[in-house]
């Protein structure tokens, strides 16, 4: 189990640092070409709609593939994507580089949560999920304040000294996991399992709007510490690297329950973390809060985003990179939405107005899961 949960856990490093690297150079990356920072924003854009739309083919591409040669695939256009990005001569080149990107992080973060199903025994499969995702976490421990560093330089480097490194060592470890036998599969199922099957229609919205609360108010957490305090973005990231410590603890404690409770921790971890996403963006007294409530936002969705991975292998059992590959595409799809409304609500109303529009898609995100738990009790209320 160890070498392919290292294994899929560094290819999870590698998407996140791609997904992430644009966040703390966006500044730089605007004044370099002479444009809006809300333009050089739409980069993000870009990348989360192409992502966004692979993700619901990586069923289908595995089935063609193999899962093992899906994610060589996916690292390999990383790869090219970073490297294109890092020596892009004008804004429009920089822009159609972050369409590879879409395709790598679509398939890597799809595949590789897949993976914990192929090649890890399923009574592990709460430990594996752990592992996987605490990729994802070391990428915001490292590359916040790596970006920060190096960006200070010239934002090209970022994209050479993360995406870019990422994908070696996922490289040579990707290159080393066996082969597992194919599940052929039709674009066509892949996209119909969504539209016919209630269960998994009501995960995969749960999930998008909860991810829309998740990574929006990630997506201006950085912005909230430089306007609330006015510290440096070098300052900002070495914040927002080290709040992802509590992602680890969080995740130790509630891969307990997954298995056995992986709807109930959904719904009370994701309104928990609603509560608190109000709290930063309304209380703002001093670091001395806000840090710490960052860092216990980051503990809560470590074990939402557990349980919901989770139940989201329970509903379409046997299709585990197509449920993941919706999984991926929730994501991308709460990028998209969270940082558009939060920045609506941001414009309108400051960072409290933010904070509590992000709850309220945690709240929102419940409402699937309460809809089963009363399909389930109507039966026996007849």
């Amino acid at each position: 189990m160890l070498r392919a949960a290292t294994t899929l856990s560094t290819c999870l490093f590698a998407s996140q640092a791609g997904t992430l690297v644009l966040t703390p150079i966006l500044v730089e990356v605007a004044a370099d070409f002479d444009v809006s920072t809300a333009t050089a924003g739409q980069l993000r854009t870009i990348s989360g709609a192409v992502a966004a739309a692979t993700a619901i083919g990586v069923g289908y591409l595995a089935g063609r593939l193999g899962l093992n040669r899906l994610l060589i695939a996916g690292l390999l256009t990383l790869a090219f994507a970073a490297a294109l990005s890092a020596v892009a001569p004008t804004f429009v080149v920089l822009a159609i580089a972050q369409m590879p990107l879409g395709i790598a992080i679509a398939v890597l973060l799809s595949s590789g949560v897949a993976g914990t199903t192929a090649w890890i025994h399923p009574d592990r499969r709460a430990d594996a999920l752990s592992a996987a995702f605490s990729g994802q976490a070391i990428a915001w421990l490292v590359g916040m304040p790596l970006v920060g560093t190096v960006g200070e330089v010239s934002w090209r480097l970022a994209w050479v000294a993360l995406p870019l490194a990422a994908t070696v060592p996922a490289l040579v470890l990707a290159a080393g996991l066996p082969a597992v036998p194919r599940q052929p599969a039709r674009l066509t199922d892949d996209l119909s399992l969504l539209a016919r099957d209630r269960a998994v229609r009501g995960w995969w919205v749960g999930e998008a709007l909860a991810f829309s609360g998740w990574v929006g108010l990630l997506v201006y957490s950085g912005a909230l510490l430089i306007d609330s305090y006015g510290i440096s973005l070098r300052l900002a990231g070495l914040l927002l690297g080290l709040m992802f410590l509590a992602y680890f603890p969080g995740s130790l404690l509630f891969r307990r329950f997954i298995d056995r409770s992986a709807r109930r921790l959904i719904v009370v971890l994701g309104l928990s973390a609603g509560v608190v996403a109000a709290l930063i963006g309304a209380a703002r007294p001093g670091l001395w809060l806000t840090m710490p409530l960052l860092a216990t936002y980051v503990f809560l969705n470590s074990g939402r985003t557990l349980a919901g991975s989770a139940l989201g292998l329970d509903v379409a059992p046997g299709r585990s990179v197509t449920a993941m590959g919706m999984r991926a595409s929730a994501t991308q799809v709460g990028y998209l939405v969270g940082a558009g409304l939060g920045g609506l609500a941001l414009h309108f109303g400051g960072y409290a107005a933010a904070g509590a529009t992000f709850a309220a898609l945690y709240v929102l995100a419940v409402v699937p899961h309460a809809i089963h738990a009363l399909g389930r009790l109507a039966p026996a209320g007849r």
